[in-house]
């Protein structure tokens, strides 16, 4: 395999070609330290505050995408073939403020100003996609963006008001597609990229056939592909992720295949180009979905890596084992499919061999049956489960005859609640029926106390979703047959 061994990418209105990169280099220090855009801030480094926000465009499906992403946990080496835009590209109608600068202005969106280019770019990226959104839709777009004085009232108000100043068709970025595009366009050569900053090492597979490649003659080697798990390994704890395989660019590992019988997904697809089809496939997922970090985390992380760095407190993958959802690992040529509940091991351990990456999610769609899915956390939005939980019980003629329930956040992995299931199999579909299983889920758990929360809230907790569950499909249930 011949590599080519710089990065290529658009920075604002520049080309920028780069052949020192190491597998740990962010985005953040980049642009503050290397371009002197200092704009974009530096504030938690973990994705939670959105100050460091940018534009990221690449092209998707034929077309031209910009999504708000964290420059502190985005690597530099996965920006090959992208263009990133910094609040120092954005420019209003001769040479005045852009209409989300503008607007954040007169409705006094700022006092200190630290979080304000992040907002204006988290604002502007739905701006671009929405110029007329509902508050609840900016409110969604902003859930990555911490304000520590201004409060979010007057930023919301801003936020429905950018359109009085400029429509999308006349901002610049719109404007200049089709040019920055064709530039893109030409950027990939489709080939796989090597590089390095002295002895760390990045490799950006061309396809899912070289990353096989690449991982069999490095195996153990740290797979990226949204970044925002491992970012925080090399921002927070300081790990040494060398050779790292950036896999956010590759196609293959993105596709979509809805059925009659199942939902599969490419281990790349990220939340947020997972969530329409998603709540297609399975209605009870739309909110749950919303609840998955902040706009910018869902615009990076991925489905298949949050499965794959085996966190006990994962958001998909308890909602992904009550839907029965199977895993299809690679290595080399063979694969080898497997239910998602058996991927998990022990905590920090998963069924995967270092040479195997996860390549797809077959999630089957069974008619019927009963659904939900709770988050329950200190904050409603940007915040990590202290628990996490999933129902799919089948009920028939008033009675359940089928349940298959998963927890996270209260064992080493996620894992189902088997004493509980059967504890329901054949009872009565009642409240009574419910409250009375979830007692088993002392057989099943033994949660820890943590800074999240403690053994007994998290029991407390489980349980009282069941009682919850109940009430939220009470009419929802069948009816029994009546019998003349």
């Amino acid at each position: 395999m011949t590599y080519r061994q710089d990065i290529r990418f658009l920075l604002n209105d520049r080309e920028v070609s780069l052949d020192t990169v190491g597998a740990d280099d962010t985005v953040l220090d980049f642009l503050r330290i290397d371009r002197r855009l200092t704009g974009t801030k530096e504030g938690c480094a973990e994705g939670d505050c959105g100050a460091c926000t940018v534009l990221v465009g690449r092209i998707d499906n034929g077309a031209l995408r910009y999504e708000a992403v964290n420059a502190c946990i985005r690597f530099l080496a996965s920006l090959d073939g992208c263009h990133i835009v910094t609040i120092e590209h954005l420019v209003g109608p001769d040479g005045a403020l852009h209409p989300v600068q503008q607007a954040m202005v007169d409705y006094h969106g700022s006092q200190c100003g630290f979080c304000t280019p992040g907002f204006v770019m988290s604002l502007y990226a739905l701006w671009m996609e929405n110029p007329t959104p509902t508050e609840a839709e900016v409110e969604s777009a902003v859930q990555g963006n911490l304000c520590r004085c201004t409060g979010y009232e007057p930023i919301i108000r801003a936020a429905l008001a950018v359109s009085r100043y400029g429509t999308p068709t006349r901002d610049f970025l719109v404007a200049q597609r089709n040019k920055i595009a064709a530039k893109l366009t030409a950027l990939d050569d489709g080939r796989t990229v090597a590089v390095r900053r002295k002895c760390s090492r990045a490799f950006l597979p061309a396809n899912s056939d070289d990353l096989a490649e690449i991982l069999a003659a490095n195996p153990g080697a740290t797979i990226v592909a949204g970044s925002t798990d491992v970012g925080l390994w090399v921002t927070k704890m300081m790990r040494w992720i060398s050779p790292a395989i950036f896999i956010g660019n590759l196609r293959d590992l993105k596709e979509i295949h809805l059925t009659d019988d199942a939902l599969t997904l490419g281990a790349g697809v990220t939340y947020t180009e997972s969530q329409q089809v998603i709540g297609e496939a399975f209605p009870h997922l739309t909110a749950f979905w919303d609840r998955i970090a902040g706009w910018q985390v869902r615009n990076m992380g991925t489905i298949g890596g949050n499965i794959a760095n085996g966190s006990p407190i994962g958001d998909t993958p308890p909602v992904l084992i009550a839907l029965d959802a199977t895993i299809t690992l690679r290595k080399g040529a063979e694969r080898r499919h497997l239910p998602l509940e058996d991927f998990f091991i022990a905590y920090g351990k998963q069924d995967r061999d270092p040479a195997e990456f996860v390549e797809c999610i077959a999630i089957p769609r069974e008619p019927g049956g009963l659904h939900a899915a709770y988050k329950i956390s200190k904050r409603r939005d940007e915040d990590i489960s202290s628990v996490c939980a999933a129902f799919n019980l089948r009920v028939e003629e008033s009675t359940i005859t089928g349940a298959r329930i998963a927890f996270g956040g209260m064992a080493a992995t996620p894992k189902r609640a088997s004493s509980a299931e059967a504890a329901l199999i054949g009872q009565p579909w009642s409240e009574a029926t419910l409250v009375a299983a979830s007692r088993a889920l002392t057989e099943d758990f033994t949660p820890l106390t943590d800074m999240r929360a403690s053994s007994d809230y998290r029991m407390r907790v489980a349980q009282n979703l069941f009682r919850r569950f109940y009430l939220d499909h009470v009419d929802a249930a069948p009816a029994p047959l009546m019998h003349a």
